[in-house]
Protein backbone atom coordinates (compact mmCIF):
# COMPACT_ATOMS: atom_id res chain seq x y z
CA UNK A 1 0.00 0.00 0.00
CA UNK A 2 2.30 2.49 -1.15
CA UNK A 3 5.49 1.49 1.13
CA UNK A 4 7.41 3.41 -1.78
CA UNK A 5 7.09 6.56 -1.48
CA UNK A 6 4.97 9.99 -0.04
CA UNK A 7 6.22 9.34 3.13
CA UNK A 8 9.54 8.56 3.05
CA UNK A 9 12.35 11.88 2.71
CA UNK A 10 14.64 9.86 0.24
CA UNK A 11 11.62 9.30 -1.84
CA UNK A 12 10.94 13.05 -2.10
CA UNK A 13 14.51 14.12 -2.49
CA UNK A 14 13.44 12.38 -6.36
CA UNK A 15 10.53 14.58 -6.97
CA UNK A 16 12.71 17.39 -7.79
CA UNK A 17 14.80 15.60 -10.40
CA UNK A 18 11.89 14.23 -12.40
CA UNK A 19 8.25 14.24 -12.65
CA UNK A 20 6.44 11.05 -11.46
CA UNK A 21 5.92 9.48 -15.21
CA UNK A 22 9.64 9.81 -15.77
CA UNK A 23 10.43 7.93 -12.09
CA UNK A 24 8.08 4.95 -13.72
CA UNK A 25 9.55 4.70 -16.64
CA UNK A 26 13.71 4.93 -15.84
CA UNK A 27 14.38 1.59 -14.61
CA UNK A 28 17.75 3.15 -12.74
CA UNK A 29 14.82 6.08 -10.61
CA UNK A 30 12.02 3.02 -10.45
CA UNK A 31 14.36 0.41 -9.27
CA UNK A 32 15.88 2.96 -5.98
CA UNK A 33 12.65 4.24 -4.96
CA UNK A 34 11.13 0.02 -4.57
CA UNK A 35 13.92 -0.57 -2.52
CA UNK A 36 14.08 2.36 -0.63
CA UNK A 37 11.55 0.77 2.22
CA UNK A 38 13.36 -2.39 2.24
CA UNK A 39 16.40 -0.87 3.29
CA UNK A 40 15.13 1.58 5.75
CA UNK A 41 12.50 -1.65 7.02
CA UNK A 42 13.53 -4.86 5.85
CA UNK A 43 9.76 -5.77 4.65
CA UNK A 44 8.70 -8.95 3.58
CA UNK A 45 7.66 -7.07 0.02
CA UNK A 46 8.92 -5.21 -2.61
CA UNK A 47 6.43 -3.58 -4.61
CA UNK A 48 7.19 -2.23 -7.74
CA UNK A 49 7.30 1.87 -8.32
CA UNK A 50 4.69 2.05 -11.03
CA UNK A 51 1.00 3.31 -11.33
CA UNK A 52 -2.18 1.68 -12.64
CA UNK A 53 -2.42 4.27 -15.39
CA UNK A 54 0.64 3.30 -17.25
CA UNK A 55 -1.37 0.69 -19.32
CA UNK A 56 -3.94 3.54 -21.16
CA UNK A 57 -0.68 5.79 -21.48
CA UNK A 58 1.08 3.11 -23.38
CA UNK A 59 -2.40 2.16 -25.21
CA UNK A 60 -1.68 5.61 -26.72
CA UNK A 61 -4.22 7.88 -23.93
CA UNK A 62 -2.74 10.83 -23.12
CA UNK A 63 -1.55 11.42 -19.25
CA UNK A 64 0.29 14.06 -16.99
CA UNK A 65 0.33 14.30 -13.47
CA UNK A 66 -0.78 17.49 -11.77
CA UNK A 67 0.64 18.59 -8.72
CA UNK A 68 -1.98 18.79 -5.95
CA UNK A 69 -4.29 17.71 -8.91
CA UNK A 70 -3.40 14.15 -9.91
CA UNK A 71 -3.76 12.62 -13.19
CA UNK A 72 -5.28 14.22 -16.30
CA UNK A 73 -6.31 12.25 -18.95
CA UNK A 74 -7.92 13.14 -22.45
CA UNK A 75 -11.17 11.23 -21.29
CA UNK A 76 -12.94 8.24 -23.89
CA UNK A 77 -16.24 9.10 -24.60
CA UNK A 78 -17.17 7.31 -28.03
CA UNK A 79 -16.06 4.91 -30.54
CA UNK A 80 -14.01 7.04 -31.98
CA UNK A 81 -11.94 7.66 -29.03
CA UNK A 82 -11.74 3.83 -28.41
CA UNK A 83 -10.55 3.46 -31.32
CA UNK A 84 -7.51 5.81 -30.76
CA UNK A 85 -6.08 2.71 -28.76
CA UNK A 86 -3.84 0.50 -29.64
CA UNK A 87 -2.85 -2.21 -26.86
CA UNK A 88 -0.48 -3.42 -29.31
CA UNK A 89 2.13 -0.52 -28.42
CA UNK A 90 1.97 -1.76 -24.61
CA UNK A 91 4.63 -4.48 -24.83
CA UNK A 92 6.99 -2.11 -26.16
CA UNK A 93 6.20 1.01 -24.06
CA UNK A 94 6.48 -0.97 -20.95
CA UNK A 95 9.36 -2.42 -21.40
CA UNK A 96 11.27 -0.14 -19.00
CA UNK A 97 8.98 -1.30 -16.70
CA UNK A 98 10.13 -4.83 -17.22
CA UNK A 99 13.42 -3.93 -17.22
CA UNK A 100 13.42 -2.50 -13.48
CA UNK A 101 11.61 -5.32 -12.50
CA UNK A 102 14.25 -7.62 -14.03
CA UNK A 103 16.48 -5.31 -12.00
CA UNK A 104 14.66 -5.60 -8.80
CA UNK A 105 14.61 -9.29 -9.24
CA UNK A 106 18.74 -9.25 -8.90
CA UNK A 107 19.03 -6.41 -6.42
CA UNK A 108 17.06 -8.63 -4.26
CA UNK A 109 19.10 -11.51 -4.77
CA UNK A 110 21.79 -9.95 -2.64
CA UNK A 111 21.05 -8.39 0.71
CA UNK A 112 18.98 -5.10 0.63
CA UNK A 113 19.67 -3.44 3.88
CA UNK A 114 18.71 -5.59 7.03
CA UNK A 115 16.64 -7.84 4.83
CA UNK A 116 18.50 -10.95 4.39
CA UNK A 117 19.57 -11.92 0.82
CA UNK A 118 16.36 -13.89 -1.41
CA UNK A 119 14.02 -13.19 1.48
CA UNK A 120 11.94 -10.41 0.02
CA UNK A 121 8.55 -10.98 -2.35
CA UNK A 122 8.54 -8.85 -5.88
CA UNK A 123 5.27 -7.95 -6.12
CA UNK A 124 4.10 -6.48 -9.55
CA UNK A 125 0.66 -5.12 -9.95
CA UNK A 126 -2.41 -3.64 -12.14
CA UNK A 127 -5.01 -1.94 -11.93
CA UNK A 128 -8.36 -3.75 -12.81
CA UNK A 129 -10.59 -3.13 -15.40
CA UNK A 130 -13.52 -1.17 -13.89
CA UNK A 131 -11.19 1.07 -12.13
CA UNK A 132 -9.22 1.50 -14.88
CA UNK A 133 -11.66 2.53 -17.15
CA UNK A 134 -12.89 5.05 -14.23
CA UNK A 135 -9.79 7.24 -15.02
CA UNK A 136 -9.89 6.83 -18.87
CA UNK A 137 -13.43 7.54 -19.04
CA UNK A 138 -14.13 10.35 -16.17
CA UNK A 139 -10.82 12.20 -17.17
CA UNK A 140 -8.66 12.09 -13.72
CA UNK A 141 -9.64 11.62 -10.14
CA UNK A 142 -13.24 11.68 -8.51
CA UNK A 143 -15.17 10.82 -5.69
CA UNK A 144 -17.98 9.18 -7.73
CA UNK A 145 -17.11 9.01 -11.25
CA UNK A 146 -20.22 9.73 -12.60
CA UNK A 147 -19.28 9.93 -16.40
CA UNK A 148 -18.08 6.32 -16.28
CA UNK A 149 -20.72 4.94 -14.12
CA UNK A 150 -23.15 6.38 -16.93
CA UNK A 151 -21.65 5.04 -19.85
CA UNK A 152 -21.77 1.28 -18.01
CA UNK A 153 -25.37 2.30 -18.02
CA UNK A 154 -26.26 4.08 -20.90
CA UNK A 155 -23.56 2.72 -23.38
CA UNK A 156 -23.25 -0.52 -22.04
CA UNK A 157 -21.62 -2.23 -25.47
CA UNK A 158 -19.51 0.46 -26.18
CA UNK A 159 -18.16 0.12 -22.31
CA UNK A 160 -18.06 -3.41 -22.63
CA UNK A 161 -16.14 -3.07 -25.36
CA UNK A 162 -13.55 -0.78 -22.72
CA UNK A 163 -13.48 -3.34 -20.48
CA UNK A 164 -13.13 -6.51 -23.05
CA UNK A 165 -10.05 -4.23 -24.26
CA UNK A 166 -8.47 -3.70 -20.42
CA UNK A 167 -8.73 -7.07 -19.42
CA UNK A 168 -7.24 -8.50 -22.21
CA UNK A 169 -4.55 -5.78 -21.92
CA UNK A 170 -4.14 -6.53 -18.54
CA UNK A 171 -3.75 -10.24 -18.73
CA UNK A 172 -0.53 -9.24 -20.95
CA UNK A 173 1.28 -6.60 -18.76
CA UNK A 174 0.66 -9.06 -15.48
CA UNK A 175 2.18 -11.70 -17.55
CA UNK A 176 5.15 -9.61 -18.83
CA UNK A 177 5.47 -8.58 -15.31
CA UNK A 178 5.86 -12.09 -14.03
CA UNK A 179 8.19 -13.52 -16.81
CA UNK A 180 10.45 -10.42 -15.88
CA UNK A 181 10.70 -11.41 -12.26
CA UNK A 182 7.37 -10.52 -10.19
CA UNK A 183 6.89 -13.33 -7.93
CA UNK A 184 2.95 -12.44 -6.97
CA UNK A 185 0.95 -9.64 -8.56
CA UNK A 186 -2.07 -7.59 -7.38
CA UNK A 187 -5.19 -6.10 -9.09
CA UNK A 188 -5.82 -3.29 -7.17
CA UNK A 189 -10.08 -2.34 -8.01
CA UNK A 190 -9.81 0.79 -6.05
CA UNK A 191 -13.10 2.11 -7.12
CA UNK A 192 -14.93 -1.58 -7.16
CA UNK A 193 -17.44 -0.26 -4.28
CA UNK A 194 -19.03 2.54 -6.24
CA UNK A 195 -21.32 -0.19 -8.35
CA UNK A 196 -24.17 -1.63 -7.50
CA UNK A 197 -24.52 -5.50 -7.52
CA UNK A 198 -25.39 -6.27 -10.51
CA UNK A 199 -22.61 -4.01 -12.47
CA UNK A 200 -20.36 -5.18 -9.36
CA UNK A 201 -20.55 -9.30 -10.88
CA UNK A 202 -20.39 -8.00 -14.54
CA UNK A 203 -17.47 -5.27 -13.90
CA UNK A 204 -15.74 -6.64 -11.55
CA UNK A 205 -15.95 -10.09 -11.35
CA UNK A 206 -16.05 -11.34 -14.55
CA UNK A 207 -12.99 -9.11 -15.78
CA UNK A 208 -11.17 -10.49 -12.21
CA UNK A 209 -12.38 -14.05 -12.92
CA UNK A 210 -11.05 -13.75 -16.71
CA UNK A 211 -7.32 -12.26 -15.72
CA UNK A 212 -6.79 -14.89 -12.77
CA UNK A 213 -7.90 -17.30 -15.08
CA UNK A 214 -5.54 -16.62 -17.88
CA UNK A 215 -2.75 -15.78 -15.63
CA UNK A 216 -3.00 -19.26 -13.63
CA UNK A 217 -2.75 -20.85 -17.32
CA UNK A 218 0.39 -19.24 -18.38
CA UNK A 219 1.80 -19.10 -14.45
CA UNK A 220 0.33 -21.69 -12.27
CA UNK A 221 2.92 -21.19 -9.69
CA UNK A 222 2.37 -17.25 -9.19
CA UNK A 223 0.08 -16.38 -6.29
CA UNK A 224 -2.85 -13.46 -7.10
CA UNK A 225 -4.04 -11.21 -4.97
CA UNK A 226 -7.34 -9.16 -5.39
CA UNK A 227 -8.23 -5.72 -3.68
CA UNK A 228 -11.83 -4.94 -4.36
CA UNK A 229 -11.79 -1.96 -2.56
CA UNK A 230 -15.21 -1.08 -0.15
CA UNK A 231 -17.06 -4.01 -1.87
CA UNK A 232 -18.46 -4.92 1.68
CA UNK A 233 -20.13 -8.28 1.53
CA UNK A 234 -19.91 -8.54 -1.96
CA UNK A 235 -16.06 -9.27 -1.49
CA UNK A 236 -16.56 -12.87 -0.43
CA UNK A 237 -18.62 -13.15 -3.51
CA UNK A 238 -15.63 -11.50 -5.76
CA UNK A 239 -13.08 -13.94 -3.35
CA UNK A 240 -15.82 -17.26 -4.76
CA UNK A 241 -16.08 -16.19 -8.20
CA UNK A 242 -12.29 -14.68 -8.97
CA UNK A 243 -10.42 -17.38 -8.06
CA UNK A 244 -7.72 -14.79 -6.45
CA UNK A 245 -5.46 -16.60 -4.11
CA UNK A 246 -5.49 -13.68 -1.72
CA UNK A 247 -7.86 -10.96 -0.82
CA UNK A 248 -7.14 -7.97 0.20
CA UNK A 249 -9.30 -6.03 2.71
CA UNK A 250 -9.91 -1.91 3.31
CA UNK A 251 -10.14 -0.40 6.40
CA UNK A 252 -13.60 -1.09 6.74
CA UNK A 253 -13.75 -4.58 6.11
CA UNK A 254 -14.24 -6.97 9.49
CA UNK A 255 -11.40 -9.16 8.61
CA UNK A 256 -12.75 -11.97 11.74
CA UNK A 257 -16.16 -12.12 10.03
CA UNK A 258 -15.06 -12.37 6.22
CA UNK A 259 -12.47 -14.99 7.47
CA UNK A 260 -15.46 -17.27 9.02
CA UNK A 261 -17.77 -16.97 5.50
CA UNK A 262 -14.52 -17.21 2.66
CA UNK A 263 -13.37 -20.08 0.89
CA UNK A 264 -11.21 -22.45 2.45
CA UNK A 265 -7.48 -21.71 1.41
CA UNK A 266 -8.12 -18.16 0.63
CA UNK A 267 -5.45 -16.20 2.33
CA UNK A 268 -6.63 -12.06 3.59
CA UNK A 269 -4.43 -9.36 3.68
CA UNK A 270 -5.20 -6.37 5.77
CA UNK A 271 -6.18 -4.22 6.73
CA UNK A 272 -4.95 -1.07 9.52
CA UNK A 273 -6.02 2.36 9.15
CA UNK A 274 -3.74 4.76 7.95
CA UNK A 275 -4.73 7.27 9.93
CA UNK A 276 -4.17 4.80 12.90
CA UNK A 277 -0.24 4.86 11.61
CA UNK A 278 -0.39 8.54 11.20
CA UNK A 279 -1.30 8.79 14.93
CA UNK A 280 1.20 6.57 15.95
CA UNK A 281 1.76 5.46 19.88
CA UNK A 282 -0.64 3.03 21.75
CA UNK A 283 -3.41 3.61 19.53
CA UNK A 284 -1.89 2.57 16.05
CA UNK A 285 -0.24 -0.88 18.19
CA UNK A 286 -3.45 -0.81 19.89
CA UNK A 287 -5.32 -1.44 15.94
CA UNK A 288 -2.37 -3.51 14.78
CA UNK A 289 -2.78 -5.83 17.75
CA UNK A 290 -6.71 -6.11 16.86
CA UNK A 291 -6.32 -6.48 12.96
CA UNK A 292 -3.41 -9.27 13.41
CA UNK A 293 -5.60 -11.13 16.53
CA UNK A 294 -8.96 -10.46 13.56
CA UNK A 295 -6.71 -12.85 11.26
CA UNK A 296 -5.64 -15.66 13.98
CA UNK A 297 -6.87 -18.88 12.24
CA UNK A 298 -6.21 -18.10 8.71
CA UNK A 299 -3.22 -17.32 6.67
CA UNK A 300 -3.08 -13.66 7.11
CA UNK A 301 -0.90 -10.67 5.71
CA UNK A 302 -0.47 -7.92 7.45
CA UNK A 303 -0.81 -4.62 5.62
CA UNK A 304 -2.81 -1.59 5.99
CA UNK A 305 -6.34 -1.34 4.63
CA UNK A 306 -5.14 1.58 2.02
CA UNK A 307 -1.67 3.68 0.98
CA UNK A 308 0.39 5.36 3.79
CA UNK A 309 -0.42 9.17 4.27
CA UNK A 310 2.06 11.58 2.66
CA UNK A 311 2.08 12.86 6.46
CA UNK A 312 3.06 9.70 8.65
CA UNK A 313 6.32 9.94 10.69
CA UNK A 314 8.43 6.88 8.62
CA UNK A 315 9.04 6.31 12.63
CA UNK A 316 5.66 5.38 13.10
CA UNK A 317 6.16 2.64 10.14
CA UNK A 318 8.85 1.49 11.60
CA UNK A 319 7.23 0.90 15.11
CA UNK A 320 4.34 -0.38 13.30
CA UNK A 321 6.52 -3.53 11.62
CA UNK A 322 8.86 -3.90 14.80
CA UNK A 323 4.70 -4.20 16.60
CA UNK A 324 3.71 -6.90 14.71
CA UNK A 325 7.17 -8.70 13.95
CA UNK A 326 7.26 -9.06 17.85
CA UNK A 327 3.47 -9.97 17.78
CA UNK A 328 4.80 -13.21 15.20
CA UNK A 329 7.84 -14.43 17.70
Amino acid sequence: MRQAGRFLPEFRAFREKANFLTRCMTPDIATELTLQPIRRFAMDGAILFSDILILPWAMGQSLDFIENKGPVLEPIRSESDLARLNPRRVAEVTAPVMETLSRLRRALSEPVGAAPANSVTLLGFAGAPFTVSCYMVDGGSSREFAQTRLMAFSEPSLFDRLIALLTESTVDMLSAQIEAGAQAVMLFDSWAGLLPPTEFRRHVIAPARQIVAALKARHPCVKIIGFPRLAGIMALEYARETGVDALALDTGADIKAIAAQAPPGLVLQGNLDPISVLAGGEAMRREALAVREAGRGRAHVFNLGHGVLPTTPPEHVGELIATIRNIDT
